[in-house]
């Protein structure tokens, strides 16, 4: 079961989240934050990632809080 590690807001003011999960459930929920938070307005993007042992994926979603 992937956990989240508790979103964050620096003082670049992207909200953050980092997961860790089993490479498809990992496309799932970029899939979910892009749909959710459109690139176009909340500049949504995966930051980083990095591939871990028995095909897990973490990675960090980047976003702005709001499309403001």
């Amino acid at each position: 079961k992937g956990r989240a590690k508790k979103s964050r807001m620096p003082r670049d003011g992207f909200v953050r989240e980092t997961f860790t999960l089993p490479r498809q459930a990992a496309r799932d929920k970029a899939r979910e934050w892009f749909e959710a938070f459109p690139k176009a307005a909340y500049w949504t993007e995966i930051e980083s990632w990095c591939e871990r042992p028995d095909d897990v994926i973490e990675f960090t979603m980047r976003r702005l809080p709001t499309s403001d």
